[in-house]
């Protein structure tokens, strides 16, 4: 039986979208269009769902979007050149560089061009920078969403235990940085430490995002803990259904040969847990959401 209290990030994002539309219709009113470029190259199924829902949503508030699409062949000059030519035109406002980039392109170089005034996802050095100082300019759209949902959700946080499972730059460093800046104590987990269930039972605040499906177990939960699970994982398999999905979403991935879960393994952490996020509809939207918000930051400051 489900014991946690279900944090609604797609609720929550819904709500911050309708406080973006009047700040979008501010914009309009004296004439600027809030714009967004985005580049995706190669073919990837899921990066491509990606763009289709963060540009749909810039049409539901009326934003300006462009997408830029090459081919799984490009190479970095070529993904170079269509950042550049981003960088150089007014009614950009926002850059998103829709990531993983093939192998052959070089990611580091390909970030670093985006010119940071116009850096909506925060990877720029100089806005890594600029949030490690505590005076962001744009706050990765994940770690800045998932704390959206805990403010929202009256979580906590000074003097709280957190423990953010991953360091990825686009979510496990960022997302350590904001708790530590609002007071939590923090530890950070990866791939290589030690007797993980011990740091992880300590937490209060659990952050997953370690892109393993179902790795955060029972075990690894403190009762009563708030569990964020930032995990997108496609699962194919009768058995791992079986073994991670909700009796519910059984006969859809029957029907589908799929299945989205997290890196939380829901069934067994609902248990223990006092609110977990589900997969999907938990952090997704809001990623898009402070996506919307970061490029009408971005207008306003043109």
């Amino acid at each position: 039986m489900t014991k946690s209290t279900l944090l609604d990030g797609a609720g929550t994002a819904a709500l911050i979208r309708q406080e973006l539309a009047e700040d979008a219709r501010r914009l309009l009113a004296r004439g600027t269009v809030p714009g967004l470029g985005v580049l995706l190259v190669g073919d990837d199924p899921a990066s491509a769902v990606y763009v289709r829902s963060k540009t749909r949503a810039c049409e539901e508030l009326g934003l300006f979007h462009e997408t830029r699409h090459l081919p799984s062949s490009a190479t970095t000059d070529e993904v170079v050149a269509e950042v550049a030519a981003f960088n150089e035109r007014p009614d950009i406002h926002g850059i998103l560089v829709q990531l993983p980039l093939p192998p052959q392109v070089d990611q580091e170089r390909v970030l670093d061009l985006v010119d940071p005034r116009k850096d909506v996802d925060g990877f720029h050095p100089e806005n890594v920078g600029r949030l490690v100082q505590k005076r962001p300019r744009y706050v990765p759209c994940t770690p800045a969403g998932i704390m959206e949902l805990l403010r929202r959700h009256d979580v906590p946080l000074t003097g709280r235990r957190a423990v953010v499972v991953g360091r990825s730059d686009i979510v496990g460093k960022p997302m350590a940085q904001l708790l530590l800046q609002a007071d939590a104590t923090v530890t950070t987990c990866h791939s290589r430490t030690r007797d993980l269930h011990e740091v992880t039972r300590e937490a209060d605040v659990l952050v997953a995002a370690i892109g393993r499906a179902g790795l955060i177990r029972e075990r690894h939960v403190k009762e009563g803990a708030v569990v964020v699970d930032v995990g997108m994982n496609r699962i194919t398999r009768e058995e791992e259904a079986v073994d991670q999905l909700e009796p519910s979403r059984l006969s859809a991935f029957r029907a589908r040969g799929s299945a989205l879960v997290g890196d939380v393994h829901f069934p067994s952490v609902s248990r223990v847990a006092g609110a977990l996020t589900p997969v999907p509809g938990g952090v997704g939207p809001l990623t898009i959401a402070l996506l919307l918000r970061n490029t009408i930051l971005a207008a306003t400051s043109a």
